[in-house]
């Protein structure tokens, strides 16, 4: 699947990301930002457009109604990071921790996470379109009630994954792994599996399979 990579200039200046505070507007743009440790911090309304941010850190950070455009994120750590009510596109996520991350209620468009963990975040009630997960761990992560338009999860770890009252329709999970799904009958219907996992979901629906 093709999606829109980050529109970012060739010519960026280096800022901290400490700096958004001295700015009228919680705006930080054109700029690369390396080794900034922005912990346990609460900015709401931030925007970041068009910037490449680098070996950051924002555990425990409340980015309440983000706006991230054009950004690429490179082995950062957003663990336990709220960004309730944001809007993400044309983002990319670079191996990079983003364990316990809140999205609820978001608009997530053209963002790509890559050889990323990102177990126990929350999507719930969020719209993604367009969004590649490859090679990520998205254990106990939750979709519910999520609107899931061209999504892909390819070679991604789904295990206790939530996607309960989410349509699976052409969502396909063949390549991914899971012991266990947390699914609704109803809306696996045009869903994509493997054999194998053809056999794992019928006994998640209680089914007993003889040969």
């Amino acid at each position: 699947m093709k999606i829109d990579i980050p529109k970012i200039s060739p010519e960026l200046s280096a800022k901290n990301f400490h700096d958004i505070f001295f700015e009228e507007n919680p705006i930080l743009e054109m700029c690369v930002i390396s080794d900034s440790d922005f912990t346990n911090e609460a900015v709401d309304r931030v925007r970041l457009y068009n910037a490449v941010i680098k070996n950051c850190k924002f555990t425990n950070t409340d980015f309440s109604n983000i706006d991230i455009t054009d950004v690429r994120f490179e082995n950062c750590d957003l663990s336990n990071v709220n960004m309730r009510k944001s809007s993400i596109h044309r983002v990319e996520f670079f191996n990079s921790k983003l364990v316990g991350c809140e999205f609820p209620e978001s608009y997530i468009g053209n963002v790509r996470f890559e050889n990323s963990i990102i177990n126990l975040a929350t999507f719930g009630n969020s719209k993604l379109e367009k969004v590649i997960f490859k090679d990520v761990s998205l254990q106990n992560a939750d979709f519910y009630d999520c609107k899931l338009k061209k999504v892909e999860f390819d070679l991604c770890d789904l295990n206790e994954a939530n996607f309960e009252q989410t349509s699976l329709k052409g969502i396909d999970f063949s390549t991914s792994d899971f012991d266990s799904l947390m699914v609704s009958i109803d809306d696996l219907k045009g869903c994509k599996v493997s054999t194998f996992q053809a056999i794992k979901f019928a006994s998640l629906l209680g089914l007993i399979i003889k040969d």
